[in-house]
């Protein structure tokens, strides 16, 4: 066992005489002890097995005094702290608080712990090795006090516990690790599965494009023929009824089967008639052409290639798709239309990819505009109402906005419109992709923007910006 008593030669002070108090405290304890439990002729042989405990035990055993010295200390103690024996510890190591912790605030946080639960378990510090290393150490400790309940000392155990910490942050490290590894896992999948689902999409509506060409170009060839020769079939018509006339100015009594057939016929009427019949049906004709021209616009097959295109050539054929959607229908006054555009120059985009994004928005105001009417929020004397304005902004972007008054978008709703997979429509009727595929078009596609702008019980604003 290894005392301190080798104190500077100075006058007697006060930490002194309690260090000195506490020594002989300490021997008169163990030899108390001793003589209590055991016979006079067996003490030494006790003192001396209990020595050899202390000194070889495994884990650090001291005694320090409330002041911050070493009062005794083993061999383990002294091999943790890095010292080569007890004594040498006991000589050097002689203000616990600054030599010793890392953090010399730790020692006060030690005494705190002792002073109000006169008992300390499993306190961690870092503390300096005597060759400046750092070093996790474990200590258990309780205070010893005399009789009057002043503390004389402090003794305990110390336990290297380094190895353990090193483990521990090496643990730590390792589960960030994985955990940031199964977080970009995570983010990969889901990108897969976007990717996926889009490229179903993609193949959806390019299997549907496919269909529309072929059946525009179908319907095409008969509308062309019947547009072709309905200025004939008029001019024919109008040499047929100039001969009628000169009949009835030079045989202006015809003979009676004539006159009954005429007057079955009703000849006045048909003479009166048959042009605007033939005009309604130029009218038609020309609808039906548009129409075709329309859906070979939406299902260009040339989406991969870039080229100038009239973004309002796009909207126009976008809107003639979904006519049907807007015009009235029983008692729905049907959605009012209103275009306010500036004069746009020809942008560099792919048309395919932009006529998809034109048919999600306004499909998407289309079926708010439904549910809006549906919910007596709009009426016919609040009629549904789709605004479509162009302009250019500071010579850099082609800007559309479209716009509509329905109920508009909560602002949590507003957050993940354009994440994929998000719908607020009913099962079956939504995806979730028609607008995350517009921002992809849009952003990734052509360099440009893709905002909404939305409040609750406020119109609704799309605005689509591509770079000139």
């Amino acid at each position: 066992m290894y005392i301190q008593k080798n104190l500077p030669p100075a006058a007697p002070s006060s930490w002194m005489k309690q260090e000195k108090a506490v020594e002989n405290k300490f021997s008169e304890r163990v030899k108390s002890k001793a003589e209590q439990a055991i016979a006079p002729q067996q003490l030494p042989e006790v003192q001396q097995q209990y020595s050899s405990l202390f000194d070889n035990a495994v884990v650090g055993i001291f005694q320090t005094t409330p002041n911050g010295r070493y009062l005794i200390a083993n061999r383990a103690l002294a091999k943790i702290y890095g010292y080569s024996s007890p004594q040498q510890l006991l000589d050097n190591l002689t203000d616990i608080a600054s030599q010793l912790y890392v953090d010399p605030q730790r020692r006060q946080e030690f005494i705190e712990i002792l002073q109000s639960q006169g008992k300390v378990s499993d306190f961690e510090s870092q503390i300096y090795r005597r060759d400046g290393n750092i070093i996790w150490i474990s200590e258990n400790a309780t205070a010893v006090k005399d009789e009057a309940g002043n503390i004389l000392y402090y003794e305990g155990f110390v336990s290297d516990i380094t190895q353990r910490k090193e483990t521990e942050s090496a643990l730590r490290i390792s589960e960030a690790k994985y955990k940031a590894q199964a977080r970009e896992f995570k983010a990969t999948l889901e990108q897969l599965q976007r990717s996926q689902s889009q490229l179903l999409q993609s193949e959806k509506l390019s299997s549907l494009g496919q269909l529309l060409a072929g059946v525009a170009h179908e319907i095409n060839n008969p509308v062309n023929f019947v547009c072709c020769n309905l200025n004939p079939a008029r001019q024919y018509a109008q040499d047929l009824l100039n001969l009628l006339q000169l009949y009835a100015q030079y045989y202006p009594e015809p003979v009676a089967e004539i006159q009954a057939e005429a007057e079955a016929i009703e000849l006045d009427f048909l003479i009166e008639d048959f042009p605007k019949t033939l005009d309604s049906m130029k009218v038609g004709a020309e609808r039906i052409r548009e129409i075709v021209r329309s859906l070979r616009n939406f299902s260009r097959s040339e989406e991969d290639k870039m080229r100038a295109y009239d973004l309002h050539e796009s909207i126009d054929s976008t809107l003639l798709i979904l006519h049907h959607r807007i015009k009235p229908r029983g008692d729905n006054p049907g959605i009012k239309v209103i275009k306010e555009y500036s004069k746009l120059p020809l942008v560099e985009c792919y048309p395919g990819l932009i006529s998809q994004v034109f048919m999600n928005l306004l499909s998407n105001a289309i079926d708010v505009l439904e549910e809006s009417f549906a919910q007596g929020y709009l009426s016919a004397a609040n009629p549904p109402l789709i605004c479509i304005n162009t302009e250019i902004e500071a010579d850099k972007w082609a800007v559309v906005r479209i716009i509509d008054n329905g109920v508009g978008i909560p602002a949590e709703i507003k957050q993940q419109i354009f994440q994929p997979f998000f719908t607020t429509k009913p099962t079956g009727k939504g995806t979730g992709l028609g607008l995350s595929i517009c921002h992809q078009i849009v952003v990734e596609k052509h360099q440009g923007q893709l905002e909404c702008h939305s409040l609750p019980r406020e119109k609704t604003e799309f605005v689509m910006k591509i770079p000139l």
